[in-house]
């Protein structure tokens, strides 16, 4: 791990904190700080998708335009990550995140106050754009972690950041239906609100680790991913399992509304309990990055993928009940796939070169939310036009490209 020294602001007073030594863990305070903030941050994505059908009604919107809703909130994520993570190695990491705080905070407000369509999509877009804090913790994360407990403590925050993932959906389904759906995006915005002031009592500084322009931090993304095949590998194999997750979740809500389950936001949202379980992969998933290496988790994390999301396929021979079971146990096998293969990534991406940390993450974020959107328009596209069974055969083909990207064998290859 670098020596760099960083200035510690908390509570007015001004310290120099060095980053934490070979063997060192990092406070508790702090980890539970970068694990809340990157989970809450993230989860304003998805609070919307099982409010949809609430919301539409609500507000007099189409199904079609009600479906624009996630998609543009995914697609303001990728245009985020791509424009503006990689500004944390050229600024104090810090200030942006509480920067990206206070805009994420109006946005959520300018959501819940929407009145028609046209101010919903905007805000959306606003919420993807900001909530890309996410994506400057967990560099942050990677930063100050020792380089022996580095996949340890990233695969922690992304506990944090997968878990409001899955538990939004739950959240969100729960109180759009006994509060209403402008409640849900009122408490979303508090929350981050209270993570900023968190942020700027608790948050380190950070020093730059490059004084390139903005065009010329920009023009390097492309320099890094010509420069390094394991970064093009991981963002590439990312966005093909992405696909297929973003497919089922975003299609979730809709599928379940209809025969022969007719069911409301509430169950969609439940759904995100079985999900949530493969957030316990992040933390395993690091630690067996750190020892038997990152290559082996991203194999079998995509094999697991493959396997829940063929199980889906069979769906229609059970009864409705059995259905429901099938699904829920599917999502938390593929669930813990994407995630530990997502963790396995990262530890690659981080190890590349530690002074471009925020820019191979906006690498690989950028491909994984690509493939997000690409999911969630394609999902609803192939839900409407075959069924469920669609959906299923999207996610599997997406996943089984992912596998083949892993397994492709390349020169000098290392990861």
């Amino acid at each position: 791990m670098s020596s760099i020294q960083q200035t510690h602001t908390a509570g007015g007073k001004s310290q120099v904190a060095a980053a934490a030594p070979a063997g060192a863990n990092l406070p508790a305070s702090l980890m539970l700080l970068l694990s809340s903030g990157a989970g809450l941050a993230v989860a304003s994505l998805y609070y919307s998708q099982p409010m949809l059908g609430i919301l539409g009604a609500d507000i007099g919107a189409s199904d079609r335009a009600v479906g624009m809703v996630p998609m543009l909130t995914q697609l303001g994520y990728a245009l985020g990550i791509l424009l503006l993570a990689p500004l944390g190695d050229r600024y104090d990491r810090r200030r942006i995140i509480l920067i990206k705080a206070a805009v994420l905070t109006g946005a959520l407000l300018l959501a819940g106050a929407s009145s028609g369509i046209a101010m919903l999509l905007v805000a959306s877009l606003a919420i993807g754009l900001s909530a890309t804090l996410a994506q400057d913790i967990v560099p942050a994360a990677a930063t100050l972690a020792s380089e022996a407990h580095r996949g340890k403590v990233v695969g922690t925050v992304m506990t944090g950041l997968l878990l409001g993932i899955l538990l939004s959906r739950v959240l969100s389904g729960f109180v759009a239906e006994h509060f209403g759906w402008r409640v849900m995006f009122v408490a979303a915005s508090v929350s981050i609100a209270l993570i900023g002031v968190a942020a700027w009592r608790g948050l380190p500084r950070f020093k730059a680790t490059t004084h390139l322009a903005y065009s010329a931090l920009l023009g390097s993304l492309g320099k890094l991913v010509h420069k390094h095949p394991a970064l093009r590998r991981a963002a590439l194999a990312q966005g093909l399992l992405s696909i297929g997750f973003s497919a089922f979740w975003s299609t979730l809500a809709v599928m379940l509304h209809a025969a022969p389950f007719h069911l409301g936001s509430a169950a969609a949202g439940a759904f995100g309990l079985a999900g949530a379980a493969g957030a316990l992969a992040a933390p395993l998933a690091g630690r067996i990055s750190d020892k038997k290496g990152p290559e082996l988790v991203t194999r079998l994390g995509i094999g697991l993928a493959i396997l829940s999301f063929i199980a889906m396929a069979f769906a229609p021979a059970f009864s409705t009940s059995g259905q429901l079971w099938l699904l829920a146990l599917a999502a938390v096998g593929f669930d813990l796939g994407v995630q530990a293969t997502l963790v396995a990534h990262q530890t690659i991406v981080y190890s590349i070169e530690p002074g471009a940390r925020s820019r191979l993450n906006a690498v690989l974020f950028v491909g994984m939310f690509i493939g997000m959107a690409a999911g969630a328009a394609l999902g609803s596209l192939l839900l409407a036009q075959w069924g469920w069974i669609g959906v299923v055969a999207l996610a599997t083909a997406a996943s089984v490209g992912a596998l083949i990207v892993r397994m492709w064998p390349g020169k000098n290859r290392k990861v």
